[in-house]
């Protein structure tokens, strides 16, 4: 059974630096594409950075340059490293894998994390 814990979320100031964990289990997390959402209150859903199983990466616009995502598959872990952080920023981050291979429809099929709060102070 797919099972995925976020951690490392939390209330910083703007410029600082946070990196988000996600502990996989239950699957083989190698061969599947895996990525970052993130939601706001009154706001939908947003891809933030996926990782695919060929380890090719992307990133919304908003955080390109400042976010990395990242997999260590010996640690069955998913990182996402946030620096200068931003106001806009501030949501509930949630880790969200694939459970198909060959595939990457994160948003409408992926497995989710129970999320991690990121609030930014200005």
């Amino acid at each position: 059974q797919v099972h995925l814990e976020e951690s490392g979320g939390g209330s910083v100031q703007a410029g600082d630096s946070l990196t988000l964990s996600c502990t996989a289990s239950g699957y083989t997390f190698t061969h599947y594409c895996m990525g970052w959402f993130r939601q706001s209150p009154g706001k939908e859903r947003e891809e933030v950075a996926i990782i695919y199983s060929d380890l090719r990466t992307t990133y919304a616009t908003s955080v390109k340059g400042r976010f990395t995502i990242s997999k260590d598959n010996a640690e069955n872990t998913l990182y996402l490293e946030m620096n200068s952080l931003k106001p806009e920023d501030t949501a509930m981050y949630y880790c969200v894998t694939e459970v198909v291979p060959g595939r990457c429809f994160l948003k409408t099929d992926g497995f989710w994390g129970q999320g991690t709060q990121v609030t930014v102070s200005s």
